[in-house]
């Protein structure tokens, strides 16, 4: 029966450590070489759309079936059978939705660009001519959208993320409060690294939002739409949606990519916005750039074939997925449980699963698995400016190990979340 740690006198701690650093000492021998630090596809996956590449060939030919040579200028807003199968996805009409490039981060940064440059559809100026920019950032969060203003120079303000989503309460004062908080970052299903998935109560409180500032936008991120791994998928509700029941539509922006589902430095992305927003993100961008790339495009039409498509595909991804996510959630429980150590979050589906040690352990384990060849995600990096304030936050993302690598890993994990808090204890 195990004990929870801080019922541990003294010298059973010390016991309980030795022990454990036999154990840790034996995985320093291996000289393991393991990554699980970001969130990418493994092989097995990326394989399942390799049958995407024999869609197109001099024989096949390049033209949609709505008529576009994909081969030549043009088609801006991206080729219509595309459109149609992603705004499927993102829960928007045709026109509301643009194709981009192989990447949605792409479509964002250019989209905080366009905003600090020229303003957004209702800015009196560009956001570069306020004093400051602050943006709302949910955490734990997305690093990478933390890196978009940190490049940019924008304030971030961190808010709770709970198991139903942001704290809204500390949302809407800052928004409706403050002229300066011009956006907010959100993963709305499978919220990276959590795992949560808005709940309806959280997004009837953001589609109430009155922003202080009259060019505010929801910049969200809905990366992980059809990502679901076992037959209990979660419901997102449809914020855009009730953002236009209240006349507020052009308050966001929607993103999407098949990243994760055809090929992850090859897929299309797209942004879904209200009809006011596409028209002027196409008028800025025909500055920019004639078209994406339309042979891509054409690829994932032909492939797919529409939403059905993807949800198919989807399954099959699931299924490579599910048994990693059992695993990790079994090593944790069977390792973890009682000792009053770690919680951890059991998600549906997405990439990853979001442990917390206790406060102020997680830079020293995850330490201490680097020093034996296992790479996380660095403590701390999912929050804005990589501060963790209570340093208890690790991102787990199972899908690229091997089942047999992610059980060594996901077990070093574990030892190294008892080192790191029976040293807490005795420290105290």
């Amino acid at each position: 029966m195990k004990h929870s740690y801080d019922q541990l006198n003294t010298q059973e701690l010390k016991t309980i450590l030795d022990g454990l650093m036999t154990e840790y000492n034996g995985y320093i021998e291996k000289n393991l070489a393991l990554d699980m630090s970001r969130g990418k596809p493994n092989g097995e996956q990326l394989d399942l759309a390799m049958g995407m590449l024999d869609t197109v060939s001099s024989t096949l030919g390049v033209t949609s079936s709505s008529g576009v040579d994909c081969r030549n200028y043009g088609n801006l807003e991206g080729v219509p059978e595309v459109r149609t199968m992603l705004a499927a996805m993102l829960e928007v009409a045709e026109d509301e939705i643009m194709i981009g490039g192989n990447s949605s981060l792409n479509l964002m940064f250019d989209a905080v660009s366009r905003a600090l440059t020229v303003g957004v559809y209702g800015s009196t100026r560009p956001w570069c001519k306020e004093k400051e920019i602050k943006f709302v950032c949910p955490s734990p969060g997305y690093d990478r959208h933390f890196a978009i203003c940190e490049y940019f120079g924008i304030t971030m303000i961190p808010v709770e993320m709970t198991s139903e989503g942001p704290d809204m309460d500390q949302v809407a004062a800052l928004v409706n409060n403050d002229p300066a908080v011009k956006g907010m970052w959100c993963v709305p299903k499978y919220s990276n690294p959590t795992g949560v998935t808005y709940s309806l109560d959280v997004l009837n409180k953001m589609a109430a939002l009155t922003p202080a500032a009259n060019d505010f936008r929801i910049f969200y991120d809905n990366a992980y739409a059809i990502h679901g791994i076992n037959d209990t998928d979660d419901k997102l509700e449809d914020l855009f949606k009730m953002l236009k029941d209240q006349g507020k539509e052009d308050m966001i922006f929607i993103f999407g990519s098949t990243s994760k589902i055809s090929f992850a430095g090859a897929g299309i992305s797209a942004m879904g916005a209200s009809r006011n927003n596409i028209a002027l993100t196409q008028k800025q961008l025909g500055i920019q750039t004639i078209g994406y790339d339309k042979i891509g495009q054409l690829m994932h039409a032909r492939f797919f074939k529409d939403l059905g498509g993807l949800r198919s595909h989807m399954d099959k991804h699931g299924a490579i997925m599910e048994p990693k996510f059992v695993m990790v959630q079994k090593i944790l429980a069977e390792e973890l449980e009682g000792l009053e150590i770690a919680t951890w979050t059991k998600p549906n589906g997405g990439y990853f699963i979001c442990l917390d040690t206790l406060d102020g352990c997680a830079k020293k384990t995850v330490a201490l698995c680097s020093k034996a060849g296992v790479k996380l995600t660095p403590a701390g990096a999912t929050y804005p400016y990589g501060i963790d304030p209570r340093d208890k936050n690790i991102r787990i993302a199972p899908s690229y190990p091997s089942v047999a690598e992610l059980s060594v890993a996901t077990k070093l994990l574990t030892l190294a979340t008892k080192i790191t808090a029976i040293e807490y204890y005795l420290s105290k």
